[in-house]
């Protein structure tokens, strides 16, 4: 499910932004939360390059209470292109989150999923490999566009292809008072409302959710240990 060539990978995603998987909500009770992020070497310059060092992470969460968190080492796929970011993490991604050992109920991560020029960003790829749904949050929109929201806690506005009255993609969250909005993406199985209610339910006063800044600073770590002298 990881092509390794541009052209293979176009099909891939045409093929799975055709599908209709049951959607997602959550239940009662506390969320399992996880989320991924890959970091490459400091002082990498531009798009990169196929097999550029990297260090994947996954963290998992319930309630604010950390269950598990993993990092790897690999090696980029390809170089970074817009609307191709599968190509060059996707395959570290899916094998980084693997390695928790309880399945969680959501997957969070820094890519997009249905704003994309072809409706099926990594958020969506990485949920449809994994059978896991998924939300993608990320600074910016890909293709999709919207005014931001009012400056408060909970603030929310659309996110649409082909402005104004376009297919809602996602949605700009402002998850805390004078700072800026998220974008927020429906991935694998989920709509724009339901990814703001789990981004909502995991940010815990601070901008980013948790589950996604844990990941990150995990994934930061494991390369400081790989590349400064002990």
């Amino acid at each position: 499910m990881w092509p390794t060539q541009p052209e293979r990978l176009v099909e891939v995603q045409r093929a799975l932004a055709a599908r209709e998987p049951e959607p997602w909500a959550p239940g009662d009770g506390p969320l399992r939360v996880a989320a991924c992020w890959v970091c490459f070497p400091r002082g990498l310059a531009g798009p990169g390059t196929s097999g550029d060092r990297a260090w994947a992470a996954a963290v998992a969460m319930q309630g604010g209470r950390v269950l598990a968190r993993h990092s790897m080492t690999g090696r980029a796929g390809a170089a970074y292109a817009p609307g191709r970011l599968a190509l060059r993490i996707g395959a570290l991604c899916e094998t980084v989150v693997e390695l928790l050992a309880e399945r969680p109920d959501v997957l969070l991560l820094d890519a997009t999923g249905r704003d994309h020029p072809r409706r099926c960003g990594l958020a969506v790829h990485l949920g449809a490999v994994l059978d896991l749904p998924t939300v993608g949050v990320t600074h910016r929109p890909l293709v999709a566009g919207g005014a931001w929201p009012d400056d408060e806690d909970g603030a929310w506005s659309s996110l649409r292809i082909d402005q104004p009255d376009g297919e809602e993609v996602g949605r700009w969250l402002r998850t805390r008072a004078g700072t800026r909005p998220l974008a927020v993406h429906a991935g694998w199985r989920t709509d724009p409302a339901t990814a703001v209610a789990v981004v909502r339910a995991t940010t815990r006063g601070r901008r980013t959710p948790e589950p996604l800044r844990l990941a990150r600073q995990v994934a930061r770590r494991a390369r400081t240990a790989a590349t400064e002298p002990g």
